[in-house]
């Protein structure tokens, strides 16, 4: 998978701008042709009639070329359009009588479906611009449609779906499948996007949106870190790899902070110690040996990298730790417990502005929401900007979890993950992601690098562990820690994914 640009609503509409006055053909034709193969591709493996929804605005006017251009090549398709044509914008009036032109049919209902069901239906009802929920007929549409059994392609972004954040507006539209233009939108990738948007086909319509508007967002991609993927030199020993160390593991919770450093010891970190808190922690792993288990007191001076959080619950001792890993000269990882505690300590932030090593923190929208002080749904209602805030005001290096996971750093860049799947919803997952992140940053791996990395990586393997018929249902955190070690070994070597 490669890295790809995602652009806002606000950009795709200056790179319109930009292209509009001498497109030939116009954007809306191309638009329409594009996403009519799309629905012909799909029509071929089910065969039957389609019914194309179309809204007041433009793409409704994508979907009168759709119906158009479907018409022309001999399939059956209707057409319902419950607005007045003259107070559509030019084009999409345009399109709309060339449709008529070309014998198309509209009506101003909903046909009731035939007796084999629409064999697709094209929602063409709302863009990328709608801002606020969708009301009376069209809602009701939207309803009525995603309701049907049949498969739905939607246009640009699903109705009733913010292309900029991945929020349901109202009644939104859940397609099987979407036509995009131009570019990735963020929507379309985190929250309640990819539930939304079913199999994605990205249509550039002959647009180099680069060329018009620097893209600030990525979907991440192996090329984003290819950089660090080569096979390890024969003449090597494990101090090139470094020491890594996971401060963690309260009473009840050790085995948090053991399955972030089994994950560090399982993805090449060279060596791996475990600071437990709990008084009756073990000396050792009987899993792992190779751990070094320790009290917090006795943690190693000489770390590549620290891992704070996992287990660490929230106590005075726990503080105390967390106020001396701030002052340590390493990478530090800050994740669970950590990031509890840092939300209810003011003075953190300048703390961790002043730090010369990289600070990296992973978040879940509940941590973010405390680390900013505002609320879970804040963070959710808009997962970019938090995630680029907490990085500023942090100046941190972020991956705020969830569906479509954000990376985001300091300098204002963005990226998405689109790897992974529901089987990841399970406890110790965010323990194995930060045992990848840290082997990375154990070997040298600079911070952005790691954190796209890991991210990507967790997703991959959760991904392969369900293509080999292991979950999603019951997948465990502990099973993608020698997934994500397979799979990166072929990364490393070249092999095939």
């Amino acid at each position: 998978m490669s890295a790809q640009p995602i652009y806002s609503v606000r950009d795709i509409r200056a790179i319109e701008a930009q292209v509009l006055p001498d497109a030939d053909p116009p954007l809306m034709e191309r638009a329409g042709r594009a996403a009519a193969r799309d629905a012909a591709r799909l029509l071929a493996s089910r065969p039957g009639p389609a019914l194309v929804v179309c809204g007041p605005g433009n793409n409704g006017g994508d979907g009168f070329v759709v119906a158009r251009e479907l018409h022309r090549a001999g399939h059956e398709v209707t057409v319902a359009f419950a607005d007045d044509p003259a107070r559509l914008p030019a084009e999409a009036a345009r399109a709309h009588a060339e449709f008529l032109r070309a014998g198309g049919r509209d009506t101003d209902t909903l046909p009731r479906p035939p007796e084999n069901g629409w064999a697709l239906v094209v929602d063409a009802l709302f863009g990328i611009g709608l801002q606020r929920p969708p009301e009376g007929r069209h809602a009701d549409w939207i309803e009525a449609i995603d309701a049907l059994p049949s498969p739905k392609l939607a246009i640009d972004v699903p109705s009733g779906l913010d292309a900029d954040t991945g929020r349901r507006l109202g009644a939104c539209l859940r397609a099987t499948h979407t036509t995009t233009f131009i570019a990735l939108k963020p929507g379309l990738l985190t929250l309640d996007g990819p539930d939304c948007c079913g199999e994605i086909s990205l249509q550039p319509l002959g647009i180099d949106a680069a060329a018009h508007v620097a893209a600030t967002g990525h979907r991440i991609g192996r090329d984003l870190f290819a950089a660090h993927l080569h096979p390890r030199p024969r003449n090597t020993h494990k101090g090139m790899y470094g020491d890594a160390c996971v401060l963690g593991g309260a009473a009840g919770m050790t085995g948090a902070a053991l399955l972030a450093a089994r994950t560090a010891l399982w993805l090449g970190a060279g060596r791996v110690y475990a600071c437990l808190l709990d008084p009756a922690a073990p000396g050792v792993d009987v899993i792992h040996p190779e751990l070094m288990l320790r009290p917090p007191a006795r943690m190693p001076m000489r770390l590549r990298a620290l891992a704070v959080g996992p287990g660490l619950g929230i106590s005075a001792e726990a503080e105390r730790l967390l106020q001396t890993a701030v002052e340590c000269d390493v990478p530090l990882l800050l994740d669970a417990d950590a990031l509890n505690i840092a939300g209810r300590w003011p003075g953190l932030a300048n703390k961790l502005k002043a730090r010369r090593a990289a600070t990296l923190l992973t978040p879940h929208p509940a941590e973010a929401g405390r680390l900013l002080g505002s609320t879970t749904a804040d963070i959710q209602a808009d997962r970019v900007a938090a995630a680029l805030k907490l990085a500023h005001d942090y100046r941190a290096h972020v991956v705020l979890k969830g569906c479509g996971s954000l990376v985001a750093t300091p300098d204002g860049r963005w990226f998405i993950n689109t790897t992974g799947n529901p089987g990841m919803a399970s406890a110790g997952m965010g323990d194995v992601l930060s045992g990848l992140i840290l082997a990375l940053l154990a070997q040298g791996w600079l911070p952005e690098a790691a954190l796209l990395a890991a991210v990507h990586l967790h997703g991959a393997a959760a991904d392969r562990l369900v293509a080999a018929g292991i979950g999603p249902v019951g997948l465990t955190a502990g099973e993608t820690i020698p997934a994500a070690r397979g799979l990166f070994n072929d990364w490393l070597h070249g092999r095939p994914a």
